[in-house]
């Protein structure tokens, strides 16, 4: 699907999903290379640069969140930014991209209107407004760890385990996907200020300062997700030892127990009580006398 924009001398371009048709037309119209009209018909697995004589190809991956979930896999954007046009290129419906479409059609992203617009101008501004939605949508993940946080000392440290791991999980698919992202912008910063001037730079700086704040953000979530992990594996393992504390001090109130069984089976001559009717029940009552001995020395101790 092919959606035309124009704003004073400024065209873009939206594609999504392009067919070898629609490629073609825009090659005619625009002149950019086949190979990256070849580009745009198929997903890239990676991101890159490309400088043309008369445009800059550029591919970013942005993460998806979906349902309050980051998703394991990428949006991929395409970009060909020509001196009066731009041409992005997505393979799915892009929620952000759809607002600023909207906002674009108005004139109210790109500043005020005596302003000479060419392609780099709205290149940064897409790009920043991507960066300003993915902090606005991280808020999902910000909202778990703060439920975390709110029942970690509720006694349920073995349920918490599978939440701090899956949120670990959903920041970690959020950095790795952001992470190539700062090369990318840094690659585009020197052909963009050739094509338009070194003022452009200021742009730039824009759209590097908003990836900075999404980056600061992933990494306070990540701060805050392994402090959670650590005092929750602190609280888990506190009542381990707590059970295996209770565990081994009744296994040693048992020993005089079966020191004492042990002695009075050995079949030796002058065993006491070997011949009385009444050996079984002494010996019983002074096994459990010793044990409620040693477990009143335990509890007044505090080990039990």
């Amino acid at each position: 699907m092919l959606t035309r924009y124009t704003q004073k001398n400024l065209t873009w371009i939206d594609l999504i999903a392009p067919t070898p048709d629609e490629v073609r037309d825009l090659m005619r119209e625009f002149g950019f290379s086949p190979n990256v009209g070849q580009e745009l018909l198929s997903l890239s697995f990676n991101s890159k640069v490309e400088r043309y004589d008369d445009s800059v190809y550029a591919v970013l991956h942005f993460p998806i969140i979906v349902k309050s979930k980051i998703q394991r896999q990428t949006h991929e954007i395409d970009f060909i930014i020509g001196k009066n046009y731009l041409i992005t290129t997505r393979y799915e419906n892009v929620t952000s991209m759809q607002s600023f479409a909207k906002a674009f059609e108005v004139n109210s992203v790109l500043g005020p209107a005596t302003h000479h617009l060419h392609g780099g101008h709205l290149f940064a501004a897409i790009v920043s407004n991507l960066y300003r939605a993915l902090v606005l949508e991280s808020d999902t993940l910000v909202q778990k760890l703060e439920y975390i946080e709110d029942h970690i000392f509720d006694g349920h440290e073995k349920k918490l385990v599978m939440d701090i791991s899956l949120a670990g999980r959903e920041i970690y698919d959020l950095t790795i996907a952001l992470t190539p992202h700062r090369e990318m912008l840094g690659s585009l910063e020197a052909p963009l200020a050739r094509m338009f001037g070194p003022e452009f730079g200021y742009y730039m700086r824009g759209v590097l300062s908003e990836y900075e704040r999404l980056q600061n953000t992933t990494a306070s979530l990540r701060e805050s997700m392994n402090e959670l992990r650590e005092t929750n594996n602190s609280m888990l393992n506190a009542k381990q030892n707590e059970v295996m504390k209770t565990f081994s001090v009744l296994a040693f109130v048992f020993v005089p127990v079966s020191f004492i069984m042990t002695l009075f089976q050995m079949q030796l001559p002058g065993t006491p009580f070997q011949e009385s009717g009444i050996n079984f029940w002494v010996a019983l009552g002074g096994m459990l006398c010793i044990s409620f001995i040693f477990f009143l020395y335990f509890k007044r101790k505090g080990w039990l």
